[in-house]
């Protein structure tokens, strides 16, 4: 039935829960697993000054380039933890952007049959307010969402 699974980490403690769920479907219904994780972008209007200050266009880059490299390691975590499941067809993927936008539209372009996500808890106000990315993936999805808690 979910021939292929787009899994989306952010390598906090709720991933590791959301890995193990989906490692356990993929297993059971011999899937494809799409491992995604969504780093944040970073630019001058993302970052907070007080008063006047210049700051280099490296200082970005930089700081761009260690969010990429901290969500390739997590992403490498994850792909060596479905190994040790004996999850036959992983693929990893690193994108940047809104993370519930680029997570629909990689299931969208893959052709994927279930996202599976974690659930930061957030309740009553808080998510009326803000939002969440689980939230917005499963209003807006083509395909089964399933949210790990």
């Amino acid at each position: 039935m979910f021939h292929k699974i787009v899994v989306a980490i952010d390598g906090s403690e709720v991933s590791y829960q959301v890995l193990e769920t989906a490692f356990h479907l993929a297993k059971e219904q011999q899937s494809e697993l799409s491992i995604v994780h969504v780093g944040k972008e970073t630019t001058a209007a993302s970052v907070a000054f007080i008063g006047m200050a210049y700051v280099p266009k490296d200082y970005f880059t930089s700081i761009q380039e260690n969010v990429k490299q901290e969500g390739e390691q997590i992403l490498h975590k994850a792909a060596s933890l479905a190994e040790e499941a004996g999850i036959i067809s992983v693929q990893t993927f690193y994108m940047t952007g809104d993370p519930a936008e680029v997570i629909l539209d990689f299931a969208e372009k893959h052709g994927s049959n279930l996202i599976v996500v974690g659930s930061r808890g957030l309740s009553g106000i808080k998510e009326l307010m803000l939002g969440s990315v689980s939230h917005k993936i499963s209003q807006y999805s083509k395909c089964p969402v399933l949210i790990v808690r």
